[in-house]
């Protein structure tokens, strides 16, 4: 919901940042990379309850994603960094839920559950409508540099990293944080099942005329 107006407020650093790398002959694909394995390595920090520490990490990787995306469009969008991108952050976002699961399985393991159960019904509507649209052409006028058709919704990778944030700054309520932003992303998800509906009803499904 948030992210079409965060990215207005990044894009000039992130591009001032994008040339100084791209001076240096960093590929998009390897920030990515190096970014990924920042994230990564939140989660044992989380499950010690190193809680500042996985804070700043968690920040540094959505920095790298950032700025993956604003080397792509130096250097030339490609289809395997667009896979790349969003593989890494899938991946992420639920490794950080683990984190906290880990750091206490009494209290947070359930939850922790619950948000990754919503995740792939955020991940598998988002990603799920990216692929019937591009199999219409249909284009995305609001965020046009992504590599795929961007799926809007409630809770948007914004919405997701304030949560994280919200996670390491208030470890002892992870559970109630975790159950009420699942509940967003089954909102999202909803809500993405019935844009889907509106913009492919009328796809009708061959019929066998075979004897």
């Amino acid at each position: 919901m948030l992210d079409r107006y965060a990215i207005k407020v990044i894009k000039a650093p992130l591009d001032y940042s994008a040339k100084q790398l791209d001076n240096a002959g960093l590929s998009a694909n390897q920030v990515t990379l190096i970014g990924f394995f920042i994230g990564l390595s939140a989660i044992p920090f989380l499950a010690f309850q190193q809680y500042h520490v996985a804070l700043a990490l968690i920040l540094l990787n959505r920095t790298f994603d950032g700025l993956d995306g604003a080397l792509a469009r130096r250097q030339g969008c490609s289809d395997f960094g667009g896979y790349l991108d969003i593989v890494c952050d899938f991946i992420f976002y639920s490794g950080i839920v683990l984190g906290f699961a880990l750091a206490s399985p009494e209290q947070n393991a359930v939850a922790a559950n619950v948000l990754i159960w919503t995740f792939m019904g955020t991940g598998s509507s988002f990603l799920t409508f990216a692929i019937m649209a591009a199999k219409r052409n249909i284009d995305n006028t609001v965020y046009p540099h992504k590599s795929l058709y961007y799926l809007g919704g409630l809770t948007e990778g914004t919405e997701t990293i304030a949560t994280f944030v919200l996670f390491c700054l208030f470890p002892q309520h992870f559970a109630m944080l975790a159950l009420i932003f699942a509940a967003l992303c089954s909102v999202t998800t909803v809500t993405r099942i019935l844009a889907a509906k509106a913009t492919f009803a009328d796809d009708k499904a061959p019929t066998n005329t075979s004897a």
